[in-house]
C-alpha cells in the first residue's frame, strides 16, 4: 500500500494521507519501500556493542537491522544486569535483546567438572540462574550443544532449564547438537530441539539451520519434514538461517569437537611411543573431520594469531606449501601452536533454498562486529541481510520481497514476543527502514569481508535517524529490550 507514516515520541502515530500534517523532519520516501526495521535473531554482536569503537554498529545498521538478539549458542554472560547496564551507560546504535546461555550457566555451576551430568543440587542451581536471567528481562535460553560444555549435557538437562525459560514466556534457541554427521546426525539433532520445545512447553528454534558437509546434502528435506510434522501436531518450533554456502567456527571446534585434546610431547624419551600413539589417534579424528567438511580445499583460514600469513589460505594450500601435502599434519601443527578461526564451504544451494522457503524460517546473520584488523572473517558479519535481499529475492527469485521482509520483521518479532516491533501500525515502535531494492548491495565478500552494505536510504531506531539520506548520523538510540516491553 501507499501511505504516509507519522512518527511522534518514537512511535508510529498515524498512517494514511498526511499531507496537511506538520513535522520537524520530513522524509521523502518517493517510490522506495518503507518496512519495519530488520531483526537479527542470532547475532554475535554483544562484545562489539560494548566497545566504544563499535557500539553504534554501523555495519549492522547499514543492512537495515535495528534489533539484534545476542548471547547465542549457549554463550554470553550470566550476569545480564551488568551487560544491560554497560549498554545503557555507553549507548548503542541498534536495540538489543538478551538471551541466557546454557553453556555459560553450566560452566559457572559445574566449573572444571563438566564432562558429566549435573547433580540434583547443581541442576537446581542452574535453573536458578535461568530464573534470575528471565526476571532480568531475558528473551529465552540459548544452547550450543555441538560445543563444550553443552555437548556433555543430556537432553533432559536442557529440558529442565528450557522449562524455566518457558514459564516466563521465553524461547529456546539452539546451535543443535549436530549440523552434519559428527555424532547423532542433523535430523536427530533437529528432532532434539522439537522434543525440548514440546516437553519444555515453549517455542524452540533451530539456529542457523543447515545440512553441513557433502555427506549430508539433501538432509534438509527430512529435517524440514520433522519440523512440519511437529508443527502440525501443535509444537511451536521455528528455524533461522543465514544466506551463505559457507559456515564459520574455530578450527578446533570443526576438527576436534567434544573436548578432544591434543597430546602433549613430554621430555622423557620413555613416553615417546605413547605420545606418537595418541598423536596418530587424534590425527585420525582430524583427518576424518576434514573429509566430513568437504576436504582441505573447503576450509579457509579466517584468522590465525601465530602466523597472519596463513590468513586467506585454505588448509589444502597450507599443507601443500609446508606439510608435504598432508592437511591433517598442517591442522595438527596449527592447533598445537595457537587458535585459528575458519570459513568452511560446506553447504549446498538446494538445501539453502529449501530451508529459506519455509514460512517458519527467520532471517539471521550469525555474525558479529569486527574490526578491519581481524583477518578475513565470514562476510555474513557485514552482509547477511543485504545478501538475502540481493541474491535470493532480486537476483534468484527464490522468495518474494514480501516473504523475505516478513522473515526479517514480523515473524521474528512474533516468535520472540517483541510486541510493538516488526510491524508498521499505529502505536508500534518506529524502527523503520527506507530503501530501493534495486539499490541494495552486499559488498562484503570472502576475499574482502570488511566492506559495509549499501542502499539503505533512511533507517530509524526508536524514531531516531541513524541513517539519513544514505549517510550515518552519530545517534545512539538503541535500547536493551525486555519481554515485558509494550
Amino acid at each position: 500500500m501507499r501511505a504516509d507514516v507519522g512518527i511522534r515520541a518514537g512511535r508510529i502515530a498515524s498512517i494514511g494521507t498526511l499531507r496537511d500534517a506538520t513535522a520537524d523532519t520530513v522524509i521523502d520516501a518517493g517510490d522506495r519501500l518503507v518496512t519495519p526495521g530488520f531483526i537479527d535473531v542470532h547475532s554475535h554482536a554483544a562484545e562489539g556493542l560494548g566497545s566504544s569503537e563499535l557500539r553504534q554498529a554501523r555495519p549492522i545498521l547499514a543492512q537495515g537491522v535495528t534489533t539484534v538478539v545476542v548471547n547465542p549458542d549457549g554463550g554470553g554472560p550470566i550476569d545480564l544486569q551488568s551487560q544491560r547496564q554497560t549498554y545503557e551507560k555507553n549507548g548503542i546504535g541498534p536495540n538489543v535483546a538478551l538471551l541466557i546461555g546454557h553453556g555459560s550457566v553450566r560452566r559457572a555451576v559445574m566449573r572444571d567438572s563438566q564432562q558429566r551430568a549435573p547433580t540434583d543440587q547443581e541442576l537446581e542451581e542452574m535453573r536458578r540462574h535461568v530464573r534470575v536471567a528471565m526476571e532480568q528481562g531475558a528473551f529465552g535460553l540459548s544452547s550450543g550443544l555441538f560445543y563444550t560444555p553443552g555437548s556433555f549435557s543430556k537432553t533432559e538437562e536442557v529440558i529442565a532449564l528450557a522449562a524455566v525459560a518457558g514459564s516466563y514466556g521465553g524461547v529456546y534457541t539452539s546451535h543443535i547438537r549436530d549440523e552434519g554427521n559428527y555424532n547423532v546426525g542433523v535430523v536427530a539433532a533437529v528432532e532434539e530441539v522439537i522434543r525440548i520445545a514440546e516437553e519444555g512447553r515453549l517455542t524452540g528454534i533451530v539456529s542457523h539451520m543447515k545440512a553441513l558437509g557433502p555427506d549430508n546434502w539433501g538432509l534438509s528435506k527430512p529435517a524440514i519434514a520433522s519440523i512440519d510434522h511437529a508443527r502440525a501436531r501443535g509444537v511451536s518450533v521455528f528455524a533461522d538461517q543465514y544466506p551463505y554456502d559457507a559456515s564459520s567456527t574455530s578450527l578446533r571446534a570443526a576438527l576436534l569437537p567434544d573436548g578432544v585434546q591434543l597430546p602433549v610431547r613430554k621430555p622423557q624419551t620413555s613416553e615417546e611411543a605413547e605420545y606418537l600413539k595418541e598423536r596418530e589417534k587424534v590425527t585420525a579424528i582430524i583427518r576424518e573431520n576434514i573429509r566430513r567438511r568437504g576436504g582441505a580445499a573447503s576450509i579457509r583460514i579466517a584468522s590465525y594469531r601465530p602466523d597472519a600469513s596463513k590468513v586467506g589460505m585454505t588448509l589444502g594450500q597450507i599443507a601443500a606449501k609446508e606439510f608435504g601435502g598432508k592437511p591433517d599434519a598442517a591442522a595438527f601443527e596449527m592447533l598445537s601452536r595457537g587458535e585459528a578461526s575458519i570459513v568452511s564451504f560446506n553447504m549446498s544451494e538446494d538445501d539453502i533454498r529449501s530451508i529459506m522457503m519455509r514460512p517458519y524460517t527467520m532471517a539471521s546473520s550469525d555474525g558479529g562486529l569486527v574490526t578491519a584488523g581481524s583477518g578475513q572473517p565470514h562476510p555474513r558479519n557485514n552482509g547477511a541481510f543485504a545478501r538475502r535481499l540481493v541474491t535470493y529475492v532480486r537476483d534468484r527469485n527464490v522468495v518474494g520481497i514480501e516473504f523475505a521482509i516478513r522473515s526479517m520483521t514480523s515473524l521474528p518479532a512474533t516468535v520472540f514476543g517483541m510486541k510493538a516491533r516488526g510491524v508498521i501500525r499505529e502505536g508500534a515502535i518506529a524502527d523503520l527502514a527506507v530503501f530501493d531494492l534495486a539499490a541494495i548491495r552486499d559488498r562484503a565478500t570472502y576475499d574482502d569481508p570488511h566492506q559495509v552494505a549499501e542502499g539503505m536510504a533512511w533507517v530509524l531506531v526508536n524514531g531516531v535517524l541513524v541513517i539519513a539520506n544514505g549517510k550515518f548520523t552519530e545517534a545512539l538510540p538503541g535500547k536493551v529490550l525486555s519481554r515485558t516491553d509494550r
